[in-house]
């Protein structure tokens, strides 16, 4: 089953990865930052020896974005942020698990401070999920 886990952040100045430059990160002490930093590391090892990490990404500054919608019966580009949000998708990671259990286990592992993470299952041929 693939899943898609996306990281919304709002990081100011934007940049990557996102946890270094918001507030809530900050605020933690140097010690409790490097262990989370390590844990995450420890996770995608995790997740690559596995398999289960088929691919990921960040995102670059919603500012520099182009939102397409369809007005007057044809397409209209405008300049980003792609939607009025407090927090932009920031980046993404593919995932490729037996359950959705584990899929929510991973998930839980990606979130922290200042970040909220999305797990959404990829849909199938035919609309199924």
């Amino acid at each position: 089953m693939k899943y898609v886990i996306l990281i919304h952040s709002n990081p100011q100045p934007w940049g990557h990865p996102t946890s270094n430059f918001l507030p809530e990160y900050a605020e933690l002490g140097p010690e409790q930052v490097d262990a989370m930093n390590a844990d995450f590391e420890a996770l995608l090892t995790e997740l690559h020896t596995n398999g289960e990490l088929v691919s990921g990404q960040a995102l670059g500054d919603p500012a520099t974005s182009r939102l397409f919608r369809w007005a007057d019966g044809k397409p209209l580009a405008t300049d980003g942020p792609y939607a009025e949000a407090k927090e932009h998708l920031a980046g993404f990671f593919l995932i490729d698990v037996d359950s959705q259990q584990r899929a929510e286990e991973i998930t839980a592992r990606f979130s922290g401070p200042g970040e909220t993470v999305e797990l959404r299952p990829l849909m199938g041929p035919g609309g199924d999920a």
